[in-house]
Order: structure tokens, then sequence, then C-alpha cells
């Protein structure tokens, strides 16, 4: 489960995460710094000095933004009722007088949703894990720790479990139901790419090797200020050149992880170049590009053609396809041929 902390002392964090992690995932957010693009269900946390107006004034927009986390526990120090009337009132379910007294209160709640989940079969309960193992991910690179590849191995399992059970379609239904922007288009990426793999038969190793490099290609983002990933139109060239760092920016993120194989490594910095060398970073042409690179960026273009953007609607899927088609000398052509089942399929 993920537990969204916003507090006004980034002190705080170490003993936060230390207190959750790794059975939560703690996606941080402090005032008057940077918030997180992610948006998927969880707990909200907050602990904040609510006796400072300014300070509750800059919670309420962070608030807004959270607005659909159901379950909303404050921190108020001794139950001072100032506080918690104040609480209340910026809409807090429930009060805590120390932060470790959220741990049996979020373990209830997780309990509750897993009941729940197995009663409904609620799709955003079932994804919790993938994205979870998502956004620990990124919150570790925007903040400055170590990624673990335990993440992207659960992220990635997660998702080949549901696209092999539940088909790309239900998948890609899922993930635009429950998330936006980039941490949309990683999911989207990974379970097309996954979808790829199974479909031209792939081992069970090739599709999870597959899978791993979707799941980690734009982890370079987290890195990228979220007034350019989050812009709600068209980046203008600037911002373009700056959003083209990310590959070598994930590629340097990436390479001194433990447990990372060079073809995964490859796919992170690779998944931007074509065929006849008009990509980037490194402009490689023909055959420098391997073939898992060529199966990630034909996944990458449909996902970024499909994905729902704040200046224009989700393309059809077969109008995306139909684009790609038209890539011929930039992408392999016997492997767009070969995507055409799961661009069109179910």
């Amino acid at each position: 489960m993920l537990v969204y902390f916003v507090t006004d002392e980034p002190a705080k964090l170490p003993a936060i995460r230390a207190m959750f992690e790794p059975h939560h995932a703690v996606v941080p957010w402090v005032l008057d710094g940077d918030g997180t693009s992610v948006r998927a269900h969880g707990v909200l946390m907050v602990d904040v000095d609510l006796r400072q107006m300014p300070r509750a004034d800059k919670l309420k927009p962070i608030l807004h933004e959270l607005a659909a986390m159901p379950e909303r526990l404050f921190v108020v120090p001794n139950n001072a009722r100032s506080m918690t009337v104040q609480a209340y009132a910026l809409g807090a379910t429930a009060i805590i007088s120390r932060a470790k007294e959220a741990v049996p209160k979020i373990e209830q709640i997780e309990q509750v949703q897993a009941a729940a989940e197995s009663a409904a079969a609620d799709p955003a309960l079932d994804m919790d894990a993938g994205v979870a193992a998502f956004a620990s991910m990124f919150s570790s690179v925007r903040h400055g720790r170590p990624i673990r590849m335990a993440d992207a191995q659960r992220a990635t399992s997660q998702i080949i479990d549901r696209v092999g059970q539940g088909g790309l379609s239900t998948w890609l239904d899922e993930v635009r139901r429950y998330h936006e922007g980039t941490f949309q288009h990683c999911l989207l990426v990974t379970g097309i790419a996954v979808a790829f793999g199974l479909d031209v038969g792939f081992s069970s190793v090739d599709v999870s090797r597959l899978g791993m490099a979707a799941t980690l290609h734009d982890i370079g983002k987290a890195r990228i200020p979220l007034s350019i990933l989050d812009k709600p139109d068209r980046l203008d060239p600037d911002e373009e050149e700056i959003i083209r760092r990310h590959p070598g920016i994930g590629y340097d993120l990436m390479r001194g992880v433990s447990g990372i194989s060079p073809e995964i490594l490859d796919g992170v910095k690779h998944h931007h170049e074509y065929l006849d060398g008009s990509g980037y970073p490194d402009k490689l042409k023909g055959g420098q590009i391997s073939d898992l690179v060529r199966l990630l960026t034909i996944s990458d273009i449909f996902a970024a053609l499909i994905e729902a953007r704040a200046y224009r609607a989700p393309m059809p899927r077969p109008e995306a396809y139909e684009i790609l088609r038209s890539m011929e000398g930039k992408l392999e052509g016997a492997l767009v041929r070969a995507f055409r089942n799961v661009a069109l399929g179910s």
C-alpha cells in the first residue's frame, strides 16, 4: 500500500520511511517543496503544524491534489483541540497523536481493502502491488535514495500476471482509469511490452527481461522537473531538450545498481533510437540497436499515442498502429507487423 506522507518538516522523512518500508511505499510531499506525479490508491498521512495558518493554507491545495485518497490520517500532538478541529475541517478521517500510531491504523485499512478486493474484485486494489513498486522507485530517485531492483521486479511480475490473466485491453482500461501522466505512461509501456513478448512466444525469462526494461525505461524522468513532466499542454523547444536527457539520466542512475543486466541498461538508454540514426541520445543505426530495444521502442511509441494527455484525447488503437506502420525505416517492419495482434487485439 502507498502511504502519501505530507509534512512541513523534511527531517521527519527518514523515520517515517524506517517505520513503513519495505512493506509500504512512502511517497513524500513536503510543503514548499516538490510534490509527486504519482496518483494511486493509498492512505494519506498528514504531519503539519496546523496552529500556523500559513502552513494550513499551503496544505489545502495539496489535499485537493490528493482528493481521491479516501483515508486521511492527521498527526495531532497530544490531541490538541484546536488542531483537531482544524484537521477535521480539512477532511481528516482519523486523528493520531504520534506518527507511530499510524502503523496499526494502516494495517487495519489494508485488511479492510483486501477484504473488499476479495469481495468486489476492485481492479484498482488488485493493481496496488505494482503501483506501490513504481511509486517507491520514482520516489527513491527523486529524493536521492538508491533504487532497489526488487521494486522493479515486483512491479514487472505484477504486470505480467495481470496482462497474462486479463489481456492487454483490460490492463489498458485499468491504467487509464486510475493513473495519469508519467506514471500512466510507464504502466502502459510495461503492459504493452509484456503483451508483445507473450504474443510472439517469448520464454518466461525473456518476457521478464523485456518487462523489466519497460518498467525502468523512463526512470530518468524522475529527475526531470515536475513542471515539465506535468505540463498541461505541449512542451516548448527548451523543455523538449530537457526531456530528451532522460535516457542518459536513467542510464547513469541504473548502471551502478546491483543486479541489473546489460540488456536492461541498453533499453533504458536507447529506447528512443531509430534504425535510420535519427533517434537519441547516441544516434545508433541498424545493427547497433538490439532486438530488445527494437521491441521496447515500438511499445513505447504505441503507449505514447494511446495514452490520455491533458491536451489531447487517447488515440484509437487502429490509428496508432497505422502511425507505427508509417515509420518504416525507423522501426523494424517485421516487428511492427508482428505487433499487429497486440495493437488491435483484445
